[in-house]
């Protein structure tokens, strides 16, 4: 139960931080500052909490880790805060929230936690059709550039792909046995270090914003809050659920996050929109529905981080 809550926990925090960074947007922060700030916070704050470096089992494991702060800090935040630049936050949301889609195909490739083909199939055309209509009804309500708005839905779709590569990753941290904080925080040392070539091509650093108290409030929460807080208890529900497990939680994204623009940026909700949104959650849940329920055997796991899932047929 306590990986369950941990799970709802970060998912009601990620789903506002699309929200909060539409609101950095606005004061002129750029997407790449964004980034940086947010995880540089979020790398001091988990430094306080775990000062000592994680010691890896074995060599290899290290490239599990660069990987993992690769797809799950550089790419996926770059590729969301830019789509942010070009779409509506309740477009991002839903696009964003289609990873378990691609968890389940990882899963399926690698043999484990067959899914019922008709299930998967319908719930991923269902899923795609309420992206589309999300998409394009975004664009119509705010009347922006249709060039621009396929753009953030395209980015959105990547950091999509990108999140399911960086959740199997977790699992396979996981798996090996590692402490989840210290593990985060080597994650986000990696995922730092891989933004460092883009910073000269930020622009200047954003001083005067910083002097904002709504800034600063909003940065503190992304790094503090979405980032420290919740990759630690979102890779302590990996750790103890799996990666397709956990990754059903992003169902809620879409509703939570239009629910969230609409209140703080007054995005409107249309029609079109909540439809999207609803075929998006329906395919979600559809595509993923299987006939077992699954869990990684984590038996002398610092030893075995490549197992199998077992699958438990539901009675």
């Amino acid at each position: 139960m306590k990986a369950h809550a941990l799970a709802l926990f970060t998912i009601l925090v990620w789903s506002t931080t699309f929200v909060a960074t539409k609101v950095l947007l606005a004061a002129g922060l750029t997407p790449l500052w964004i980034l940086v700030i947010r995880f540089a916070l979020g790398f001091a704050a988990l430094s306080c909490l775990r000062p000592h470096r994680l010691r890896l089992t074995r060599p290899r494991d290290g490239r599990l880790f660069a990987a993992a702060g690769l797809t799950g800090v550089a790419c996926y935040f770059l590729l969301e805060n830019v789509a942010l630049t070009f779409t509506s936050a309740t477009a991002v949301g839903a696009i964003a929230a289609t990873s378990p889609l691609f968890c389940a195909l990882i899963a399926l490739r690698r043999g484990q936690c067959p899914a019922s083909p008709t299930h998967f199939a319908v719930g991923f055309a269902l899923a795609m059709g309420g992206i589309v209509l999300v998409g394009t009804a975004s664009g119509d309500a705010f009347a922006g550039n249709t060039a621009d708005n396929l753009i953030g839905c395209a980015l959105a779709f990547g950091a999509a792909l990108v999140w399911s590569v960086y959740s199997t990753l977790v699992d396979r941290i996981a798996d090996a046995g590692y402490e989840t904080l210290a593990a985060t925080k080597r994650i986000f040392a990696w995922g730092l270090l891989f933004m460092m070539p883009a910073v000269p091509f930020a622009g200047a650093f954003p001083t005067p914003g910083l002097a904002d108290p709504l800034v600063v409030a909003n940065l503190l929460f992304l790094g503090l809050g979405a980032s420290a807080a919740c990759f630690a208890t979102w890779n302590f529900a990996v750790k103890h659920l799996g990666a397709v497990v956990t990754s059903t939680y992003i169902y809620l994204v879409p509703a939570l996050t239009g629910a969230a623009s609409a209140l703080v940026l007054g995005e409107p909700v249309t029609a079109p929109i909540v439809a999207g949104v609803a075929l998006t959650i329906a395919g979600l849940m559809l595509s993923t529905r299987t006939k077992s329920t699954c869990k990684l055997h984590r038996s002398t796991p610092a030893t075995q981080p490549d197992k199998a899932f077992l699958c438990r047929k539901l009675r």
